[in-house]
């Protein structure tokens, strides 16, 4: 008895523990989920690509199509005339030079204002800072609207009417907001101490800001002169009512959707989409180059 007990311990020891089957199961789900959850970021990251590039996939395509009316849907043929007929239509021509004006002052009046702005902001502390960062954002929840027509109610009453004097000025007075933002998150990593001891050396508070404030605010700089650019350039609701005379592209466009579109719009998109893809890509070259100097030295 003792001897068949010894053996069936022994064998006991010999074979592989039990594994239970619910801890079997749990296991393997956890591969199953392990191989899925990469599976599903790419898939979901894929369909997240393809919800935002197929309408600008099919405007690009339909510049492209055969069709008096912009669509690819019957397909009637390729074609190449709807971008050469955007380079000699003048009115595009007109309303692209007339968005330009109208964004390059809007530039030229937030920029300093923002700046301005911020540079105040970081100044204050405790409830009055409070107080004005709340009345400098409060034009970004007006909506565009609201902003025209007040605009243009405004400068009637002195005889300034529509035009791109107005339309810079409703413009500018949210965007100067969006500047605002952006430099205030640029100005809240800046080492004050730099600026003490220029002022402790004996530099000037102008001198202060131009060699050291200036450049370390340039890349908000820049990146808030395109916000303030696009803005610009897309603003539908407030140009309508203060452009005047004055037709920019987007007053244009709507203009074009009552009375009938063509494809060449469409071919419009095209060349702004190509535009924005160069100017990146050679963005990026430029900043590539500078990073290779700058570990270089």
């Amino acid at each position: 008895m003792t001897q068949t007990t010894t053996a069936t311990a022994t064998l006991d020891a010999d074979l592989p523990p039990i594994i239970p089957a619910r801890r079997l199961s749990h296991s393997g789900m956890g591969v199953l989920l392990g191989r899925l959850q990469p599976l599903a970021g790419r898939i979901y990251l894929l369909v997240f690509v393809l919800f935002l590039m197929s309408p600008l996939l099919i405007l690009a395509a339909a510049a492209f199509n055969d069709s008096s009316f912009p669509t690819i849907l019957p397909w009637q043929g390729s074609t190449i005339k709807w971008i050469v007929a955007l380079f000699h239509d003048g009115e595009i021509g007109q309303a692209l030079i007339s968005s330009g004006i109208i964004a390059a002052g809007v530039i030229g009046l937030s920029l300093p204002v923002g700046t301005a702005a911020a540079l105040v902001l970081t100044s204050l502390h405790g409830r009055t800072r409070g107080v004005v960062y709340a009345l400098m954002v409060s034009p970004m929840l007006i909506p565009g609207i609201v902003i025209g027509i007040s605009t243009l109610l405004f400068w009637r009453q002195v005889g300034v009417n529509g035009g791109y004097f107005l339309t810079i000025l409703a413009q500018s007075s949210f965007i100067i907001s969006f500047v605002m933002l952006m430099i205030v998150a640029q100005l809240q990593r800046f080492d004050r101490t730099m600026e003490e001891a220029a002022l402790g050396l004996g530099a000037s508070r102008l001198l202060v800001f131009r060699r050291i404030l200036l450049p370390y605010l340039r890349p908000a700089l820049l990146a808030a002169c395109c916000i303030a650019f696009l803005q610009s350039f897309e603003n539908y609701n407030t140009t309508l009512f203060v452009r005047g005379t004055e037709t920019p592209l987007t007053i244009f466009i709507a203009t074009k959707v009552r009375t009938g579109l063509t494809p060449v719009i469409n071919a419009l998109g095209l060349v702004m989409m190509v535009g924005t893809i160069i100017g990146a890509v050679m963005w990026e070259i430029a900043r590539y180059r500078r990073a290779v100097r700058s570990a270089a030295i």
